[in-house]
């Protein structure tokens, strides 16, 4: 039977490797690495040096594939998911297939968590359940960029005896409302701490986390949102080009927000309970 290790390889920094996954990387004997073109190819880089850090004396080859596109624009955003879905289903099962024979082990490398807005769990789901593969998969789980942005700026996750809940930028930009004291917003694209008409909302906002780049600014929305967009854009232009890649950013609002790879944290005085509310990413 076939066999796929599905690992979490944390928010960026390769110390984030626990020694649950430098077990399951020395089992693996085939790497399957998607290629999202030259502007990611520090991701694809990155992934090798993890694999030459932590792998000893086991024999082990990478097979690259390019990875299918979502279709962007002016576009219905859940059926373009599961468009691409579909797609690197199609992908996945073409590697199974034919570059893992029947009793080695093949290792997908996940950013953060696999659990935490990824996709690979339920394309692996699916392709089992179309019966045109035969494989057995263990997930291993990673430090994620909520983690890694709370230890940088030493702060706390969620206020005491309070509840946390995961959204996503997009989601906030539609007008989500949440009761929750520690709102955590991933996959934001727009800025979204913009729009937080209390500006003495506090946020915790970090780039490029674990990295010898990483930049750290933290203050009310009022004192430091411009200096945001500023490094946001402006540190990025220039950085993207060097590295091509960045870490999760998190943000807070009555919702806060993330991008692609970079994070935001915040808390907010809540006048209705007149007391302090953490919101972090």
């Amino acid at each position: 039977m076939k066999q796929l290790l599905v690992i979490g390889i944390g928010a960026g920094n390769p110390d984030y490797i626990t020694m649950q996954a430098v077990k399951a990387l020395n089992r693996v004997d085939v790497f399957f690495l998607l290629d999202k073109g030259q502007s990611k190819q520090t991701l694809i880089d990155l992934r090798r040096e993890i694999c030459e850090r932590y792998i000893t004396g086991h024999a082990y080859r990478f097979v690259e594939a390019s990875s299918p596109e979502r279709e962007r624009g002016d576009v219905d955003y859940t059926a373009s998911v599961d468009a691409l879905n579909r797609a690197k289903q199609q992908t996945f099962e073409r590697l199974i297939n034919d570059e893992l024979s029947d009793g080695q082990c093949g290792g997908l490398l996940i950013w953060g968590d696999p659990a935490l807005y990824d996709s690979t769990l339920r394309i692996l789901q699916a392709i089992q359940a179309s019966g045109r593969c035969q494989f057995e998969y263990e997930v291993i789980p990673g430090i994620t960029s909520v983690q890694a942005l709370a230890a940088q700026h030493k702060i706390p996750l969620n206020t005491i005896g309070r509840s946390v809940e995961i959204t996503t930028g997009r989601r906030l930009a539609a007008g989500q409302v949440s009761e929750a004291d520690s709102l955590v917003v991933m996959l934001d694209a727009e800025d979204s701490y913009q729009r937080v008409a209390d500006r003495q909302t506090e946020i915790f906002w970090g780039a490029y986390l674990g990295t010898p780049d990483e930049i750290l600014l933290s203050g009310r929305l009022a004192e430091v949102a411009d200096e945001i967009e500023r490094v946001d854009y402006g540190y990025l232009s220039v950085t993207q080009a060097l590295s091509g890649w960045r870490l999760n950013k998190r943000f807070r609002e009555q919702a806060r927000s993330h991008r692609e790879m970079r994070c935001r944290m915040w808390e907010r005085a809540c006048p209705r309970r007149g007391q302090n509310i953490h919101h972090r990413l």
